[in-house]
């Protein structure tokens, strides 16, 4: 499977753990940035270009998934979810991102660096990663109806 992540300077030190704790159990990881700490960087630099990747017809085929990081998850979730085709939520315990990508559908896991320690995340990750979308008719429809919202 192939997992984008990107992470701005609040969120550079657990994008880097959790692409060291990834690649080893046979994921494909792309790190989509920021590549070097910089306390200067702005997120939406990083989450729009990974935005984009998950959702190239190939990567969605092969089940590609994204993890966006930064000090809230807040920010970054707002800008991933700005692309059509993104669904991603804000990870803040394990039952809710379970529920998130069963019910929900999210492609994109949220995470706040500041609130949660690389254990803790690892458990949102593992969580995110093994939990397979249900496809029951209701949780499909509510998606489409997502889909037919637009920018006003």
């Amino acid at each position: 499977m192939k997992i984008y992540i990107a992470a701005d300077h609040r969120g550079f030190e657990l994008k880097n753990k959790l692409i060291s704790w990834l690649k080893p159990r046979g994921y494909e990881v792309v790190d989509g940035g920021n590549t070097v700490y910089d306390p200067e960087d702005d997120y939406p630099d990083y989450i729009s270009e990974l935005a984009k990747r998950p959702l190239s017809t190939e990567a969605v085929a092969k089940g590609a998934l994204g993890i966006v990081i930064c000090g809230s998850g807040v920010g970054v979730s707002i800008a991933a979810n700005r692309f059509k085709g993104v669904y991603c939520a804000l990870g803040f315990n394990v039952e809710q991102v379970k529920h998130a990508r069963e019910n929900d559908h999210i492609n994109v896991l949220a995470l706040p660096a500041d609130y949660l320690d690389f254990e803790k995340a690892k458990e949102f990750v593992k969580t995110f990663l093994m939990t397979k979308p249900i496809m029951k008719e209701k949780y499909l429809r509510r998606i489409r109806k997502i889909d037919l919202i637009s920018n006003y």
